[in-house]
Parts: C-alpha cells; sequence; structure tokens
C-alpha cells in the first residue's frame, strides 16, 4: 500500500517528487515508467544512422526525465518577460489552471522557484534573451505588421548531452530521499471502484510478473508518449474529457546563418500566425540552433521527428517545429488517431522512416529525390531520412497553412522560405486527449489525478515541471 503512486516518469513526476521530498507529508511514494535509469537511456541512432525502432520503448521518449528532456534541455524563463505588453505567456493549459487559483504574482513565484530549481542541479545560469532587448522589440514589431505573434522569455540551454547529467543527479537524489522508482514497468490498467482510484495494475517488461499495487491517490504524468493509452482508460472508466487540439506538422531545417538574429537575440523565437485562407493558428516550437534532427519512436510503431541542440557539438544548422492546431468538433471526437492516420501513412510513404522534401520541390509540385538532396545547398543533419514528397500524406490544409506561414515568416526573416530548405515529416504532438480537471488537477474519478503534456495539460519542459510542483502542493494541502 503506497501513499501516492505516479506513473510516468517525465518532468511533471520528477518534480512532484522532489517538492513532496521537501514538504515532508508522503513517506512512501512510487515512481513508475516503462524506460530506463538516465544514466542507461542510450539512443543506437548515433553508430546505426536510422531509428532502429527499438523494443519495446524507445529510450528517447521513455525512462527517467521522459521525451522533453531529451530533445534539446531548454528552459524558458518565463517569469522574466521580453513580450512587447510585459505580459506571462504560459504555453499549453497550464496557465489556465494556474489562473484559476493564483495571482499573476504567485504563479511568477511558483516559475521562479521551478527555474531555481533546475540552477540547483548545474543548469546552465547564462540565459539567453536578455542582452538584446531593443533588437527583439524591432523584430516583435517587423512581425507584429505581418500578422504575427514572436514571443520571446529568456531561455536557458541545458544541452541535449548536459540534460543527461542534471537528470541524473535529480535521480540521485530522489533515491537518497526515499522515492521508490519502478524501471522498464507498464501500468496496464487502473483499479478504480465505485468511482474512485484503488491502484494499478503493472507488468514486468521482459517477464510474465504481473501485480496489483494499492494506493488511493494515484497522478498520471505519462506525457505524449503515454497520450494513447491515457485515451484508452479515460473511454474505459469514463473520465470525463474534451476534444483537444492535436498540432500536427513538420520540422523545418534551414543554414543558421539565415536564422542569425533570431539565434543571437533570443536563442529560440516562437513565431505564432494564423496565415490565409484558413486562418488555423500556427506556431514554431523547439528550435535548435546549429542542432540535428532525429527520429523517435512512438506507440503503435510509428516514427515521428524531433530536434537536438547539444552543447558541444554543433552542426551548421538550424531546426524547429512547425505546426499546426487542428481542433475537431462533433461528431468526430477521435483527434489522436486522426493524428496517427497522417503518422502512419507518412511512414509508409518513406518505407517506415523520416520522409524529407526540398521547399522548392514543393513549389515546382515535384517529389525529392536522392540527386537533389546531394546536389542541395542545406545538407540534412538527420542522415536516415528518406526523400520523398511530403504532400501526399500531410493533407492539403495542413500543408497550406504551413506554406503560408513559411512565406509570412519570411518577410520578418529573409530567406526563411529559401527553396533549399528542408522539410521533414511528419512532426506530431499527441496531447490532444484534454482531461477534464478541476482547480486540484483532480479527473472525474476520485483521487486521480492527471498533469503533464499527456493529459493535454502542457507543452514544455518548464510548463511540465511547473505543473509537478504545484501537484505537489496542492497534495500537501489536501493532506491537512
Amino acid at each position: 500500500m503506497y501513499d501516492l503512486i505516479v506513473v510516468g516518469m517525465g518532468p511533471s513526476s520528477v518534480f512532484l517528487a522532489y517538492e513532496l521530498i521537501n514538504l515532508k507529508k508522503y513517506k512512501n511514494i512510487l515512481l513508475i515508467d516503462q524506460g530506463k535509469r538516465v544514466e542507461k537511456r542510450v539512443c543506437p541512432i548515433e553508430k546505426t544512422k536510422k531509428c532502429m525502432n527499438c523494443k519495446p520503448y524507445c529510450n528517447i521518449t521513455c525512462g527517467f526525465s521522459g521525451a522533453g528532456a531529451f530533445s534539446d534541455g531548454k528552459l524558458n524563463s518565463y517569469h522574466l518577460s521580453n513580450n512587447l505588453d510585459g505580459s506571462i505567456y504560459l504555453g499549453g493549459n497550464d496557465g489556465y489552471y494556474f489562473k484559476k487559483s493564483m495571482n499573476n504574482e504567485q504563479i511568477s513565484d511558483l516559475l521562479k522557484y521551478t527555474d531555481d530549481i533546475y540552477l540547483k542541479f548545474g543548469a546552465d545560469p547564462k540565459l539567453h534573451g536578455l542582452e538584446h532587448k531593443d533588437e527583439i522589440l524591432e523584430l516583435q514589431k517587423k512581425a507584429n505588421k505581418e500578422g504575427l505573434t514572436l514571443v520571446s522569455y529568456p531561455i536557458r540551454h541545458l544541452g541535449t548531452e548536459k540534460a543527461h547529467i542534471l537528470y541524473g543527479k535529480i535521480e540521485s537524489y530522489l533515491e537518497e530521499n526515499g522515492i521508490n522508482m519502478m524501471f522498464e514497468t507498464e501500468v496496464k490498467d487502473l483499479i478504480v471502484e465505485q468511482g474512485k482510484i484503488k491502484g494499478v495494475k503493472i507488468h514486468k517488461l521482459g517477464t510474465d510478473e504481473t501485480s496489483e499495487l494499492l494506493c488511493d491517490k494515484v497522478v498520471l504524468a505519462v506525457g505524449r508518449k503515454g497520450a494513447s493509452w491515457l485515451s484508452e482508460m479515460c473511454k474505459k472508466y469514463n473520465i470525463e474529457t474534451k476534444n483537444g487540439n492535436v498540432d500536427i506538422g513538420i520540422r523545418y531545417e534551414l543554414p543558421d546563418k539565415i536564422m542569425e538574429k533570431i539565434n543571437e537575440y533570443m536563442y529560440e523565437g516562437k513565431f505564432i500566425g494564423r496565415p490565409f485562407p484558413y486562418r488555423d493558428k500556427v506556431r514554431t516550437f523547439c528550435q535548435n540552433p546549429s542542432g540535428f534532427v532525429t527520429a523517435e519512436a512512438y506507440d503503435n510503431g510509428l516514427t515521428l521527428v524531433n530536434g537536438h541542440s547539444y552543447k558541444d557539438k554543433k552542426s551548421t544548422n538550424t531546426n524547429l517545429a512547425i505546426l499546426v492546431s487542428h481542433h475537431f468538433t462533433y461528431p468526430f471526437d477521435k483527434p489522436i488517431e486522426y493524428g496517427e492516420n497522417v503518422a502512419e501513412n507518412l511512414n509508409r510513404l518513406g518505407g517506415n522512416a523520416i520522409m524529407v522534401q526540398r521547399l522548392g520541390d514543393i513549389y515546382r509540385g515535384k517529389r525529392t529525390w536522392k540527386e537533389d538532396l546531394e546536389n542541395n545547398s542545406v545538407k540534412p543533419t538527420l542522415k536516415a531520412a528518406v526523400p520523398g514528397d511530403l504532400t501526399y500524406g500531410l493533407g492539403y490544409r495542413t500543408m497550406t497553412d504551413i506554406l503560408q506561414f513559411i512565406k509570412d515568416i519570411d518577410k520578418v526573416v529573409e530567406g526563411f522560405a529559401d527553396p533549399d530548405n528542408l522539410l521533414y515529416g511528419p512532426e506530431i504532438k499527441f496531447y490532444s486527449n484534454e482531461i477534464v480537471l478541476n482547480e486540484d488537477f483532480e479527473t472525474s474519478i476520485k483521487g486521480l489525478y492527471s498533469i503533464g503534456d499527456g493529459g493535454g495539460l502542457s507543452t514544455g519542459l518548464m510548463m511540465a515541471s511547473c505543473s509537478g510542483v504545484k501537484m505537489a502542493r496542492i497534495l500537501n494541502e489536501k493532506s491537512k
């Protein structure tokens, strides 16, 4: 019998456990994850040069510290604003729940508190985006004239390889302070009786070993990797949900020299727009200066594209996601399945690999061939990507949004629409199963809580971490 069980070991789970240690109320806490300890998480793509679709799970998306820390390790210091109106722009739905129970000063304090924890465990004290405020302001004004919003916050860059070290220190800290952790373990099911959570059913991977763990407080912190599983649990136990967004798009790669000002002034610029003719929300996300495009394996054999950015190893290209938000209305209620279908089609077209296409070839109405890439000025950093035609699988509306968005940004960042720039697909964010939560992050099942990306709450490393701290404080108050 545990005092608390947390499903998943991403940043929201890790920071939940950290804060509960400091609050000294919960004694017998268990974290469960499919993946390995952080020091054992190694992706073979460095040696094989292609995604191996590792079984039974992907080392990038599963394990201690989750998927976010292994992408690029950027921490948005949201409590310090570079925005035109001085506002605090919070990604995802965390801001909505934070604002229901906290004022702006309390939110800012929470953000700073979480940032300080990262500094305690070795995050780079350097903040990108503090030295060029006037230049950032001019870029934001230029973007506004083109109907775009350029969101900017100071950023700490951990670096993909340095994040391993930092999270390794946090992992050791949790263990030293009595946090129980089960690795390479699946949560197969929840135990629910009369509308109340009673525990979970687990399976030790690689064995026939299954068991039931009892607990009347369970936090689901499954991340994007577990969004599909979480959707199944919601249907099985009638957990109240609502249709959220599924973000579908591509990973865009272009020379550092084109992004030179954005990289220097901000490190990451978040462009948001509603391009003609559909006016869907389109945004850039997870910008990696001098970074590398990579592949990740998800549930149901899907391979998705992402980006990494290291402290020491550098390329000459910048990569970033361009994502289109799709919000479906009645009678369609399967946004995750829709995104999975897009990914499946593109994977098939690419021979179960990530597909890459030149922007200029899309404009010319042709697929990209191997020879086209060999003669292209922008060389792909994901060598395993297969040249092809993304328009076969991405969908007309989505592709139209992306192409117009690229043209709009080109008016602010000259060269952003250069025909030699590369599009990789698919990049899809599966946080579309938005669970209905009360102010305490509690679901319609008593004692069952949800935080992080998988339940449609967070969309980034810092906000996921903050939601973990907030969840710990809520549990602490409820135990009094």
